[in-house]
């Protein structure tokens, strides 16, 4: 199971629709969530996603991407929690981190370590990764890159029975990738088992203009989750603010020709209405959507 939970999907300014940026994913059973805005735990409660966090991973240090940690923190704490947590980001992360816990009268119940990435560092999580991505948002700032690791191919059931290789256990070893003997002949592995297959992977760009950092690891991609903050008329002012366009994010993800486009962090300005955000983009790349507070993703897994 890969799935995203859109937690808050609103700009700088929280809207009666949407709060500051969270998403949330759970891979396999391990939680983790990408950034933490303002209600971002009342959010978990709502979509109940529950609070088993392995990992957050911020994307910088705006308020709408980190206010909601204090008091996430305390609830876990308050709720027993004794397993570390793990918290990432840009350049400040360790700063920022003290001073979150130390915000109140309280002491946690569990540890907290900061760990502060750069570009391109990865986090292995075992049978998949989190990479960072450098992104221009004019303060450090990171995207970041979940992609699980290659799967091993089919069995080829058919073809271990014309071996010779009777069903039981040594299907099991061979498709762990260990070598049998029948009747004095080695089997390889190779032999009956397809081609590796693909993981899943999914890009998430934080606030940022469009960047080389970004565009680079999305060839392949299951789902582009981008700032499409501004409709395509407010260009100059994405500029200025160093956010990207709806339009800005779908060309990316053409070039690129992800398998879908979900657009984030919408201004206010959008809160009623974000018809010309969706068709900027829908000009341009046919497979996109706007992501809506507590709207959830489930991603296949992949054969090719």
């Amino acid at each position: 199971m890969l799935r995203i939970t859109f937690l808050g999907t609103g700009g700088s300014l929280p809207t009666i629709n949407r709060n500051p940026s969270a998403i949330f994913i759970n891979r396999e059973g391990e939680m983790m969530l990408f950034d933490c805005g303002e209600g971002t735990q009342q959010q978990m409660m709502r979509a109940k996603t529950g609070m088993k966090l392995s990992s957050i991973f911020i994307t910088h240090f705006h308020a709408d991407h980190f206010l909601g940690i204090p008091g996430l923190i305390q609830t876990m704490s308050f709720n027993g929690r004794t397993d570390s947590l793990d918290i990432y980001g840009p350049r400040w992360t360790k700063q920022m981190v003290k001073l979150l816990i130390e915000l109140g009268y309280y002491k946690l119940g569990f540890s907290i370590n900061a760990h502060e990435l750069t570009g391109g560092d990865i986090v292995d999580k075992g049978d998949f990764f989190i990479k960072a991505l450098d992104t221009d948002h004019g303060i450090p700032s990171l995207g970041y890159l979940l992609e699980e690791k290659k799967r091993t191919g089919k069995f080829n059931r058919e073809k271990a029975m014309e071996l010779g290789i009777p069903v039981g256990p040594l299907f099991s070893k061979l498709q762990k990738g260990e070598t049998v003997t029948i009747n004095g002949k080695k089997i390889l592995p190779a032999d009956v088992m397809g081609e590796s297959r693909p993981g899943r992977k999914i890009i998430y760009s934080g606030d940022t203009r469009p960047c080389e950092s970004i565009e680079k690891e999305c060839y392949g991609a299951d789902i582009l989750i981008h700032d499409g903050t501004l409709a395509d008329e407010l260009g100059d002012w994405a500029v200025e603010t160093k956010h990207s366009t709806s339009g800005e994010a779908a060309l990316i993800a053409r070039k690129t020709k992800v398998k879908q486009l979900i657009l984030t962090h919408i201004s206010s300005r959008y809160s009623e209405n974000t018809e010309l955000l969706y068709n900027d983009a829908k000009r341009v790349f046919d497979s996109v959507k706007i992501a809506g507070d507590l709207m959830e993703i489930e991603v296949p897994l992949r054969d090719v």
